[in-house]
Protein backbone atom coordinates (compact mmCIF):
# COMPACT_ATOMS: atom_id res chain seq x y z
CA UNK A 1 0.00 0.00 0.00
CA UNK A 2 1.42 3.38 -0.97
CA UNK A 3 1.14 6.31 1.42
CA UNK A 4 0.42 9.72 -0.08
CA UNK A 5 1.83 12.53 2.05
CA UNK A 6 1.16 16.26 1.81
CA UNK A 7 4.06 18.68 1.37
CA UNK A 8 6.29 18.60 4.44
CA UNK A 9 5.63 22.12 5.67
CA UNK A 10 5.66 23.13 9.35
CA UNK A 11 2.46 23.22 11.35
CA UNK A 12 0.48 20.27 9.96
CA UNK A 13 -3.08 21.22 11.05
CA UNK A 14 -3.74 17.64 12.16
CA UNK A 15 -1.21 18.09 14.94
CA UNK A 16 -0.66 21.81 15.56
CA UNK A 17 -3.02 24.57 16.60
CA UNK A 18 -2.86 27.56 14.24
CA UNK A 19 -3.74 31.23 14.62
CA UNK A 20 -3.61 34.14 12.19
CA UNK A 21 -3.35 35.69 9.72
CA UNK A 22 -1.11 38.34 11.32
CA UNK A 23 0.40 41.54 10.00
CA UNK A 24 4.13 42.05 9.67
CA UNK A 25 3.77 44.95 12.10
CA UNK A 26 2.22 42.74 14.77
CA UNK A 27 4.93 40.12 14.28
CA UNK A 28 7.70 42.72 14.46
CA UNK A 29 6.25 44.06 17.70
CA UNK A 30 6.10 40.66 19.39
CA UNK A 31 9.64 39.85 18.24
CA UNK A 32 11.04 43.32 19.02
CA UNK A 33 12.41 43.45 15.47
CA UNK A 34 12.94 46.30 13.00
CA UNK A 35 11.03 46.21 9.72
CA UNK A 36 13.12 46.90 6.60
CA UNK A 37 11.93 46.89 3.01
CA UNK A 38 9.15 48.53 1.07
CA UNK A 39 7.00 51.33 2.42
CA UNK A 40 3.91 50.12 4.27
CA UNK A 41 5.43 46.69 4.89
CA UNK A 42 3.96 46.61 8.39
CA UNK A 43 0.47 46.20 6.90
CA UNK A 44 1.35 43.09 4.88
CA UNK A 45 -0.63 40.08 6.09
CA UNK A 46 1.09 36.71 6.60
CA UNK A 47 -0.51 33.33 7.28
CA UNK A 48 2.28 31.14 8.67
CA UNK A 49 5.94 30.15 8.90
CA UNK A 50 8.02 28.07 6.49
CA UNK A 51 11.67 27.35 5.57
CA UNK A 52 13.40 29.64 3.10
CA UNK A 53 13.27 27.20 0.21
CA UNK A 54 9.55 26.43 0.59
CA UNK A 55 8.01 29.68 1.86
CA UNK A 56 5.38 31.48 -0.19
CA UNK A 57 4.64 35.23 -0.26
CA UNK A 58 2.05 34.59 2.48
CA UNK A 59 4.66 33.15 4.89
CA UNK A 60 7.59 34.30 6.99
CA UNK A 61 10.94 32.53 7.15
CA UNK A 62 14.23 32.74 9.05
CA UNK A 63 17.98 33.06 8.44
CA UNK A 64 20.70 32.88 11.10
CA UNK A 65 23.56 31.14 9.31
CA UNK A 66 25.74 32.45 6.49
CA UNK A 67 25.82 29.07 4.74
CA UNK A 68 22.12 29.47 3.86
CA UNK A 69 22.56 32.81 2.06
CA UNK A 70 22.03 31.13 -1.36
CA UNK A 71 18.56 30.06 -0.15
CA UNK A 72 17.83 33.62 0.93
CA UNK A 73 18.67 34.89 -2.55
CA UNK A 74 16.09 32.55 -4.09
CA UNK A 75 13.35 32.63 -1.44
CA UNK A 76 9.78 33.57 -2.29
CA UNK A 77 8.92 34.32 1.36
CA UNK A 78 6.89 37.41 2.12
CA UNK A 79 9.22 38.24 5.02
CA UNK A 80 12.41 36.90 6.55
CA UNK A 81 13.76 37.22 10.09
CA UNK A 82 17.50 37.84 10.03
CA UNK A 83 20.39 39.49 11.82
CA UNK A 84 21.75 42.97 11.04
CA UNK A 85 24.72 41.48 9.15
CA UNK A 86 22.43 39.99 6.52
CA UNK A 87 19.87 42.73 5.93
CA UNK A 88 21.68 44.02 2.83
CA UNK A 89 21.30 40.52 1.31
CA UNK A 90 17.51 40.65 1.22
CA UNK A 91 16.09 40.01 -2.26
CA UNK A 92 13.95 42.70 -3.82
CA UNK A 93 10.34 42.49 -2.69
CA UNK A 94 11.10 40.53 0.50
CA UNK A 95 10.46 42.30 3.81
CA UNK A 96 13.10 41.93 6.51
CA UNK A 97 12.52 41.69 10.25
CA UNK A 98 15.94 42.55 11.64
CA UNK A 99 16.81 41.38 15.14
CA UNK A 100 20.00 41.16 17.17
CA UNK A 101 18.66 37.78 18.37
CA UNK A 102 17.06 36.31 15.24
CA UNK A 103 16.52 32.84 16.70
CA UNK A 104 14.64 34.33 19.65
CA UNK A 105 12.58 36.43 17.25
CA UNK A 106 11.80 33.29 15.23
CA UNK A 107 10.70 31.46 18.38
CA UNK A 108 8.31 34.25 19.33
CA UNK A 109 6.82 34.58 15.86
CA UNK A 110 6.42 30.83 15.37
CA UNK A 111 4.67 30.73 18.75
CA UNK A 112 2.26 33.47 17.63
CA UNK A 113 1.17 31.37 14.66
CA UNK A 114 1.28 28.07 16.56
CA UNK A 115 0.60 28.65 20.26
CA UNK A 116 0.20 25.72 22.61
CA UNK A 117 -3.30 24.33 22.32
CA UNK A 118 -5.47 25.69 25.14
CA UNK A 119 -6.94 23.40 27.76
CA UNK A 120 -10.33 21.92 26.93
CA UNK A 121 -12.00 22.02 30.34
CA UNK A 122 -13.65 18.87 31.57
CA UNK A 123 -13.10 15.48 33.17
CA UNK A 124 -13.21 12.46 30.88
CA UNK A 125 -15.77 9.88 32.05
CA UNK A 126 -13.03 7.23 32.19
CA UNK A 127 -10.80 9.28 34.53
CA UNK A 128 -10.61 8.41 38.24
CA UNK A 129 -10.51 11.49 40.47
CA UNK A 130 -10.60 11.09 44.24
CA UNK A 131 -13.49 12.96 45.84
CA UNK A 132 -11.10 14.86 48.12
CA UNK A 133 -8.96 16.18 45.23
CA UNK A 134 -9.25 19.89 44.46
CA UNK A 135 -9.58 20.68 40.76
CA UNK A 136 -9.05 24.27 39.61
CA UNK A 137 -10.94 26.23 36.99
CA UNK A 138 -10.59 25.22 33.35
CA UNK A 139 -8.67 21.98 33.96
CA UNK A 140 -8.58 19.29 31.25
CA UNK A 141 -8.43 15.71 32.55
CA UNK A 142 -8.04 13.00 29.91
CA UNK A 143 -9.06 9.38 29.74
CA UNK A 144 -7.63 6.95 32.32
CA UNK A 145 -6.07 9.75 34.38
CA UNK A 146 -5.89 8.99 38.10
CA UNK A 147 -5.75 11.70 40.76
CA UNK A 148 -5.15 10.68 44.36
CA UNK A 149 -6.63 11.87 47.61
CA UNK A 150 -6.10 15.52 48.61
CA UNK A 151 -4.19 16.33 45.42
CA UNK A 152 -4.57 19.90 44.11
CA UNK A 153 -4.65 20.65 40.39
CA UNK A 154 -4.11 24.31 39.46
CA UNK A 155 -6.30 26.23 37.04
CA UNK A 156 -6.00 25.61 33.27
CA UNK A 157 -3.77 22.58 33.73
CA UNK A 158 -3.89 19.77 31.14
CA UNK A 159 -3.57 16.14 32.22
CA UNK A 160 -3.11 13.88 29.18
CA UNK A 161 -4.46 10.30 29.09
CA UNK A 162 -3.00 7.81 31.55
CA UNK A 163 -1.29 10.45 33.71
CA UNK A 164 -1.09 9.44 37.37
CA UNK A 165 -1.11 12.13 40.07
CA UNK A 166 -0.41 10.76 43.54
CA UNK A 167 -1.93 11.59 46.90
CA UNK A 168 -1.23 15.09 48.17
CA UNK A 169 0.56 16.25 45.03
CA UNK A 170 0.20 19.96 44.24
CA UNK A 171 0.25 21.21 40.65
CA UNK A 172 0.37 24.94 39.92
CA UNK A 173 -1.57 26.72 37.21
CA UNK A 174 -1.18 26.15 33.45
CA UNK A 175 0.78 22.92 33.90
CA UNK A 176 0.90 20.41 31.04
CA UNK A 177 1.28 16.80 32.14
CA UNK A 178 1.95 14.36 29.29
CA UNK A 179 0.56 10.92 28.71
CA UNK A 180 1.81 8.14 31.01
CA UNK A 181 3.51 10.63 33.36
CA UNK A 182 3.53 9.75 37.05
CA UNK A 183 3.91 12.36 39.79
CA UNK A 184 4.12 11.56 43.49
CA UNK A 185 5.51 13.26 46.61
CA UNK A 186 5.89 16.47 44.62
CA UNK A 187 4.99 20.16 44.46
CA UNK A 188 5.03 21.83 41.05
CA UNK A 189 5.02 25.54 40.28
CA UNK A 190 3.17 27.27 37.45
CA UNK A 191 3.62 26.58 33.73
CA UNK A 192 5.49 23.33 34.33
CA UNK A 193 5.63 20.86 31.43
CA UNK A 194 6.22 17.14 31.91
CA UNK A 195 6.61 15.28 28.63
CA UNK A 196 5.30 11.73 28.08
CA UNK A 197 6.66 9.05 30.35
CA UNK A 198 8.39 11.35 32.85
CA UNK A 199 8.57 9.98 36.40
CA UNK A 200 8.63 12.48 39.23
CA UNK A 201 8.90 11.69 42.94
CA UNK A 202 9.68 7.98 43.06
CA UNK A 203 12.00 6.53 45.72
CA UNK A 204 15.59 7.63 45.63
CA UNK A 205 18.34 5.02 45.38
CA UNK A 206 19.10 4.59 49.07
CA UNK A 207 19.89 1.46 51.04
CA UNK A 208 21.95 0.27 53.99
CA UNK A 209 23.92 -2.96 54.17
CA UNK A 210 22.79 -5.35 56.89
CA UNK A 211 23.94 -8.85 57.89
CA UNK A 212 21.29 -10.41 55.64
CA UNK A 213 21.77 -8.04 52.69
CA UNK A 214 20.43 -4.66 51.62
CA UNK A 215 17.83 -2.77 53.65
CA UNK A 216 15.95 0.10 52.02
CA UNK A 217 16.34 3.52 53.62
CA UNK A 218 13.01 5.41 53.69
CA UNK A 219 13.00 8.33 51.27
CA UNK A 220 11.15 11.04 53.21
CA UNK A 221 11.76 14.11 51.06
CA UNK A 222 9.84 15.56 48.13
CA UNK A 223 10.47 16.85 44.62
CA UNK A 224 9.90 20.60 44.15
CA UNK A 225 9.79 21.95 40.60
CA UNK A 226 9.94 25.73 40.16
CA UNK A 227 7.93 27.82 37.72
CA UNK A 228 8.47 27.24 33.97
CA UNK A 229 10.41 23.99 34.39
CA UNK A 230 10.29 21.47 31.53
CA UNK A 231 11.10 17.78 32.01
CA UNK A 232 11.67 15.66 28.89
CA UNK A 233 10.15 12.34 27.91
CA UNK A 234 11.12 9.33 30.05
CA UNK A 235 13.26 11.39 32.41
CA UNK A 236 13.23 10.59 36.12
CA UNK A 237 13.61 12.77 39.19
CA UNK A 238 13.90 10.97 42.55
CA UNK A 239 12.43 12.47 45.67
CA UNK A 240 14.81 13.39 48.47
CA UNK A 241 15.82 11.09 51.30
CA UNK A 242 15.59 13.71 54.08
CA UNK A 243 15.69 17.07 52.25
CA UNK A 244 13.85 17.88 49.01
CA UNK A 245 15.10 17.39 45.49
CA UNK A 246 14.86 20.88 43.97
CA UNK A 247 14.70 21.95 40.33
CA UNK A 248 15.03 25.73 39.94
CA UNK A 249 12.70 27.96 37.95
CA UNK A 250 13.15 27.93 34.18
CA UNK A 251 15.34 24.82 34.10
CA UNK A 252 15.06 22.62 30.99
CA UNK A 253 15.75 18.89 31.27
CA UNK A 254 15.95 16.84 28.08
CA UNK A 255 14.66 13.29 27.44
CA UNK A 256 16.17 10.29 29.23
CA UNK A 257 17.84 12.17 32.08
CA UNK A 258 18.24 10.83 35.64
CA UNK A 259 18.29 13.19 38.64
CA UNK A 260 19.15 11.52 41.96
CA UNK A 261 17.69 12.16 45.40
CA UNK A 262 18.50 15.41 47.21
CA UNK A 263 19.96 17.00 44.05
CA UNK A 264 19.64 20.77 43.92
CA UNK A 265 19.51 22.45 40.50
CA UNK A 266 19.53 26.23 40.23
CA UNK A 267 17.60 28.53 37.90
CA UNK A 268 17.68 28.08 34.13
CA UNK A 269 19.96 25.07 34.06
CA UNK A 270 20.15 22.85 30.95
CA UNK A 271 20.57 19.09 31.26
CA UNK A 272 20.84 17.27 27.93
CA UNK A 273 19.74 13.76 27.01
CA UNK A 274 21.15 10.72 28.84
CA UNK A 275 22.99 12.77 31.44
CA UNK A 276 22.94 11.51 35.02
CA UNK A 277 23.22 13.60 38.18
CA UNK A 278 23.86 11.62 41.36
CA UNK A 279 22.29 12.29 44.72
CA UNK A 280 23.05 15.41 46.76
CA UNK A 281 24.85 17.13 43.89
CA UNK A 282 24.28 20.90 43.66
CA UNK A 283 24.18 22.97 40.46
CA UNK A 284 24.30 26.75 40.50
CA UNK A 285 22.19 28.93 38.22
CA UNK A 286 22.61 28.68 34.42
CA UNK A 287 24.70 25.50 34.47
CA UNK A 288 24.79 23.40 31.28
CA UNK A 289 25.24 19.62 31.40
CA UNK A 290 25.77 18.15 27.92
CA UNK A 291 24.63 14.74 26.66
CA UNK A 292 25.72 11.57 28.47
CA UNK A 293 27.67 13.43 31.14
CA UNK A 294 27.81 11.75 34.54
CA UNK A 295 28.17 13.56 37.86
CA UNK A 296 29.01 11.73 41.07
CA UNK A 297 27.18 12.65 44.27
CA UNK A 298 27.90 15.31 46.89
CA UNK A 299 29.71 17.75 44.58
CA UNK A 300 29.02 21.36 43.63
CA UNK A 301 28.93 22.81 40.12
CA UNK A 302 29.35 26.58 40.12
CA UNK A 303 27.11 29.11 38.41
CA UNK A 304 27.33 29.21 34.58
CA UNK A 305 29.72 26.25 34.44
CA UNK A 306 29.51 24.05 31.34
CA UNK A 307 30.01 20.28 31.44
CA UNK A 308 30.90 18.69 28.09
CA UNK A 309 29.34 15.64 26.47
CA UNK A 310 30.27 12.26 27.98
CA UNK A 311 32.12 14.08 30.75
CA UNK A 312 32.83 12.24 34.02
CA UNK A 313 32.69 14.80 36.83
CA UNK A 314 34.20 13.55 40.09
CA UNK A 315 34.91 16.77 41.98
CA UNK A 316 33.61 20.33 42.35
CA UNK A 317 33.62 22.60 39.29
CA UNK A 318 34.23 26.32 39.69
CA UNK A 319 31.73 28.92 38.55
CA UNK A 320 32.08 29.75 34.86
CA UNK A 321 34.41 26.83 34.15
CA UNK A 322 34.22 24.71 30.96
CA UNK A 323 35.22 21.07 31.49
CA UNK A 324 35.34 17.97 29.32
CA UNK A 325 36.70 14.42 29.47
CA UNK A 326 36.67 11.67 32.06
CA UNK A 327 37.87 12.53 34.59
CA UNK A 328 36.70 16.08 33.84
CA UNK A 329 39.32 18.72 33.16
CA UNK A 330 39.37 22.22 31.63
CA UNK A 331 38.83 22.31 27.84
CA UNK A 332 42.31 23.62 27.05
CA UNK A 333 44.02 21.02 29.22
CA UNK A 334 41.94 18.24 27.67
CA UNK A 335 42.77 19.17 24.07
CA UNK A 336 46.43 19.78 24.98
CA UNK A 337 46.56 16.21 26.33
CA UNK A 338 44.87 14.88 23.18
CA UNK A 339 47.41 16.68 20.98
CA UNK A 340 50.29 15.30 23.07
CA UNK A 341 49.00 11.74 22.76
CA UNK A 342 48.66 12.13 19.00
CA UNK A 343 52.25 13.37 18.68
CA UNK A 344 53.42 10.50 20.88
CA UNK A 345 51.55 7.97 18.75
CA UNK A 346 53.11 9.37 15.56
CA UNK A 347 56.61 9.11 17.09
CA UNK A 348 55.99 5.50 18.13
CA UNK A 349 54.69 4.71 14.64
CA UNK A 350 57.81 6.15 12.99
CA UNK A 351 60.07 4.33 15.45
CA UNK A 352 58.43 1.00 14.64
CA UNK A 353 58.73 1.74 10.94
Amino acid sequence: MSLSLPDALPGDPRFFHREGPLTVGALAECAEAEIVGQEGAGEIVLRGVAPLQAATPQEISFLDNRRYLPLLAETRAGAVILGPAFKDKLPEGVVGLVSKSPYLAWARIAARFHPVSPARPGIHPMALVDETAVIGEGVEIGAFVTIGAHAKIGAHTVLAPHAAIGEGVILGTHNRIGTHVSVSHAILGDRVTLYPGARIGQDGFGFAVGPAGFETVPQLGRVVLGHDVEIGANSTIDRGSMRDTLIGAGTRIDNLVQIGHNAQLGRCCIVVSQAGISGSTELGDFVTIAAQAGLIGHIKIGEKARIGAQCGVMSDVEAGADVIGSPAMPFREFFRNVAFLRRLAKKDGKAEG
